[in-house]
């Protein structure tokens, strides 16, 4: 069975298996897992920022990162198909007491126009007060879009002079570094606070980053203990991580290129499709994910009418070309 679902599923390479396996630890509550901070330094520093903080999931860290900029009563705007609207259950309204408004673009851009016109500033006891906007680079229900980076500058330019935050959900932000070759900091560059993660793409089984400043990550600390965050010998974790950064990062590319075969094959076009994710519309999404999956190919609906599928480290040239014929076929 190829499984093209998520890049979720990849399972961690021998030689990570065993960098995990050396892995020196530490409690990493009392702040002592050497692995765990050498993880947190590097990609802090990947992306020109003071700090970083390891959180078991990309949900967390976007909860730690957004209610960093936002306080409870406040609001955050963002894309109506983003990542923290749509697919983590609620979490920024249940625990961070936050609200959100959307703006909607197809490859789920940035529209300054959109939102300067919902901007809400500080306007006493009548109106919610806007606090952040964010943004998801690439975009999951865009179809792996990577956002343009001249569009994520006038943002952050635009936001600073009215005085909000910027979040990054940069959960497959190193797709977008590799199709573009936009250096990280870059990225960085554009965001008050972002999230990473390692468990997609880059192959690790567990983790995400939130990426800030000094202050905002150590009160992300406390609240990620609240939360019932706090990991003891994590650097096991954060060891795939570190292998995941060395190693894996590059070959991100045959992803994209693997992607480009699924797209070709379901009659895309190719300027569609900017990584490892492929959206195609179908009248009854469910019947086709249960035809392919048939013919030994999983796929996911998300959407009554809409087929995601996801190129990553478990699929071979040979395995999206055999997909490929398959999705053709259907």
């Amino acid at each position: 069975m190829i499984d093209l679902r998520s890049d979720t599923l990849t399972r961690p390479t021998e030689a990570m298996r065993a960098a995990m396996a050396q892995a020196e630890v530490g409690d990493d509550v009392y702040g002592e897992d050497p692995t765990v901070i050498a993880l947190e330094e590097r990609v802090a520093d990947l992306f020109g920022h003071e700090a970083a903080l390891f959180t078991p999931t990309g949900s967390m860290a976007n909860v730690l990162a957004v209610g960093s900029l936002v306080a409870p009563g406040q609001e955050v705007l963002c894309e109506a198909s983003a990542h923290i609207a749509r697919a983590e259950l609620g979490a920024h309204g249940a625990i961070g007491g936050i609200t959100m408004r959307t703006w909607t673009h197809p490859r789920g851009r940035p529209d300054l126009a959109a939102v300067r016109a919902m901007f809400a500033p500080e306007m006493g006891p009548f109106f919610v007060r806007t606090a952040a906007i964010s943004v998801e680079n690439t975009h999951n229900f865009a179809g792996g879009a990577v956002l343009p980076l001249d569009e994520l500058q006038e943002l952050r330019s635009w936001a600073t002079g009215v005085g909000a935050g910027v979040h990054l959900d940069g959960a497959r932000i190193w797709n977008a570094h590799v199709a573009t070759g936009v250096a990280l900091a870059e990225y960085g560059a554009v965001a008050s606070v972002l999230s990473v993660c390692l468990s997609k793409g880059l192959g690790a089984p567990v983790g995400s980053l939130m990426v800030g400043s000094r202050d905002a990550v150590d009160e992300a600390r406390v609240r990620r203990k609240r939360m019932g965050g706090g990991m003891r010998q994590v650097g096991i974790l954060a060891a795939a991580g570190l292998h995941a950064l060395e190693h894996h990062v590059e070959r991100l590319a045959e992803d994209h290129a693997h992607a480009g075969l699924l797209a070709e094959a379901c009659g895309l076009d190719q300027e569609a499709v900017d990584t490892n994710i492929v959206v195609v519309e179908r009248s009854d999404a469910a019947a086709f994910v249960a035809a392919a999956a048939e013919q030994g190919v999983r796929v996911a609906t998300v959407g009554p009418t809409a087929v995601r599928m996801v190129t990553h480290l478990d699929v071979s040239r040979a395995d999206a070309e055999r997909a490929a014929s398959v999705l053709a076929s259907l």
